[in-house]
């Protein structure tokens, strides 16, 4: 059987066609530079390719699509370059079951099974029966060390991974395809692109007054003057960003700043809107996001916090690093007196110990921010604040031109987004393989 083999710099998933078309030595400079192209397998006399390879060497990442007849995705394979740079760890893959050939490519109600590997050897297995009555099931996979990892090939020398699931048993002849097309242009908004980690979005703008932002759900919020809720005190010089319901042995997030008292922020936008109980329109001011003021300059750059063992090749589009809360709940704290904070926060909110005096622990009222804590010893603070959601927050840093820590934001509403018109501040997204301008 003839497998035909086409290059271009993309694929356009919506099109089911590839943009701007390269040849093989095209491609093959690419691959060497690290730079992202797309590989199409075809068989004579079938509309739909076979699979699609992704491939971005700078990103850490090779991705797999396979297609059925009808040109529906039936698994897709994400494969990431770690520090062995002779394979490749497969990260996660995903495989639906289509009801019918009528069925649309990836429809929400197809059963679908999730594998995710990580490279210490834990997983997850995820299998969801959505054309079942809907349910899913989570179990840890049990997938050998041998086919938890691929060998990296030499360019050209990639096997048809979907030769298996095409039940193409016969010896396959490849043949390079033409590499005629249009080269101009911009690429569709619906190309393949590599993954990439969550941005920070407007988050300098949620602070200034006047701006415009959407959450999506409200067509217009004007953000107005941040409201200031106190101080916090960090004497060790270690900023923690943490769930309070963590069961680790410390906080999850630490930033180091200057020992030190600094003002916590609400930033807050107002938006008007019909009410339907009311039967009228309601003008409501909400918190967007809540910030310790580190420093009285405007951010250069945001960058994502994260763990020393965060490995920034594992993500997935949007994906981030940050805190886990089971109980939408974060703080600000001092780290060095991390242990002794969280022993008052839990005998003053869960077990309402009478015997702590007012210097150790209180309430906050009317704010996102809910509680402190205080240790008399060292003096360090805790001071909690609510999220909209359980889950993974992620905590942004903002520099200064001179790298120095400025602020340090989390959304606790989700990322808006600036309405036109709105002026968006000139800084940097530090993301993990260098700056990008946002």
């Amino acid at each position: 059987m003839v497998v035909e083999v086409g290059y271009a710099q993309a694929w356009d998933p919506e099109a089911r066609l590839p943009w701007r078309p390269v040849s093989v030595g095209e491609a093959r400079e690419r691959d060497a530079a690290g730079l992202p192209y797309v590989v199409v397998y075809r068989a004579a006399g079938r509309e739909a390719p076979l699979e699609v390879r992704l491939v971005s060497w700078r990103d850490h990442y090779v991705g797999l699509w396979v297609y059925d007849a009808q040109g529906r995705r039936t698994h897709e394979v994400d494969m990431r370059l770690l520090d062995d740079p002779t394979r490749l760890l497969r990260r996660h893959t995903v495989r639906w079951t289509y009801a019918g050939p009528e069925t649309a490519e990836r429809d929400e109600a197809c059963p679908r099974v999730t594998v995710e590997l990580f490279p210490d050897g834990r997983g997850r297995r995820t299998e969801e029966l959505r054309g079942r009555g809907g349910g899913a099931y989570v179990t840890v996979p049990e997938v050998p060390e041998e086919e938890r990892w691929t060998d990296r090939p030499a360019f050209g020398e990639w096997p048809l991974f979907s030769a298996r699931v095409h039940g193409l048993a016969e010896p396959l002849r490849f043949e390079t395809a033409g590499a005629d097309g249009d080269g101009s242009g911009l690429a569709p908004a619906t190309c393949w692109r590599p993954p990439r980690p969550a941005r920070p979005g407007p988050i300098s703008e949620l602070f200034r007054p006047g701006v415009r932002v959407t959450d999506g759900y409200h067509p217009e919020m004007t953000v107005v003057e941040p409201r200031r809720i106190g101080t916090v005190r960090v004497p060790s010089g270690l900023l923690a960003v943490s769930g309070p319901d963590s069961d680790d042995a410390g906080p999850h997030i630490t930033v180091p700043v200057p020992p030190g008292e600094y003002v916590l922020e609400e930033a807050q936008v107002r938006h008007t809107y019909h009410c339907e109980w009311r039967g009228s329109r309601v003008t409501r001011t909400d918190t967007t996001a809540v910030r310790v003021r580190v420093a009285d300059l405007p951010a250069a750059s945001w960058e994502m916090a994260s763990r020393p063992d965060d490995d920034p090749r594992l993500l997935p589009e949007d994906g981030v690093f940050g805190f886990d809360t089971d109980g939408a709940t974060g703080c600000f704290a001092d780290a060095g007196a991390w242990e002794q904070l969280l022993t008052l926060f839990e005998r003053g909110l869960i077990q309402g110990d009478p015997a702590l005096g007012p210097d150790e622990y209180a309430d906050i009222n009317d704010s996102m921010y809910l509680l402190r804590t205080r240790d008399r010893v060292s003096g360090g603070e805790l001071v909690a604040f609510a999220t909209t959601g359980d889950g993974t927050c992620p905590v942004w840093v903002g520099r200064s031109e001179a790298g120095e820590v400025v602020g340090v934001v989390v959304l606790v509403a989700g990322t808006p987004e600036l309405l036109q018109g709105s002026q968006r501040l000139p800084v940097t997204c530090v993301g993990p393989f260098g700056p990008a301008p946002v």
